[in-house]
């Protein structure tokens, strides 16, 4: 089977599976804005890892490849892979301004538990989970909380 990767403006529009706040794409934006990134979308995605067992990843990316799922979400486009489309649906992304810094964070009603840092979860099925680190009780310093 051949993989085909597609320019992001040949895709049909797609309702969004996950929410970006205004704050977050606005953030994102600048950023694809300051490193030259036209024509790039956000890619979110999960990864096996993190002390909960799965962890958030995103990215820039200019194609889209068989599979993935493309839309615009917070006026940002957006581009999530099919596998991490399951622990993803109805998930939010934000950026969250604080004393000790600001980051994104993730909002993903999938998830039953989550690390204290927000950057990794675990899901009902936990088939991904890594269950010594998610049981380790804690992140295991990977996280700094």
């Amino acid at each position: 089977m051949t993989t085909m990767a597609h320019t992001l403006t040949e895709l049909a529009p797609v309702m969004p599976m996950l929410s970006v706040s205004e704050t977050a794409a606005s953030r994102l934006q600048a950023m694809m804005s300051e490193k030259q990134l036209d024509g790039y979308a956000l890619r979110v995605f999960v990864s096996g890892g993190g002390c909960s067992g799965l962890q958030y990843g995103m990215t820039f990316d200019d194609a889209t490849h068989e599979g993935d799922q493309a839309f615009v979400a917070g006026g940002l486009r957006v581009v999530v892979d099919p596998i991490s489309a399951n622990y993803l649906s109805g998930a939010s992304i934000d950026y969250v301004d604080g004393l000790m810094g600001g980051g994104f964070k993730i909002e993903n009603p999938n998830a039953v538990s989550s690390c204290g840092c927000g950057k990794s979860f675990r899901t009902t099925d936990g088939e991904a989970a890594d269950d010594e680190a998610a049981t380790a009780g804690g992140c295991g310093g990977t996280c700094g909380s």
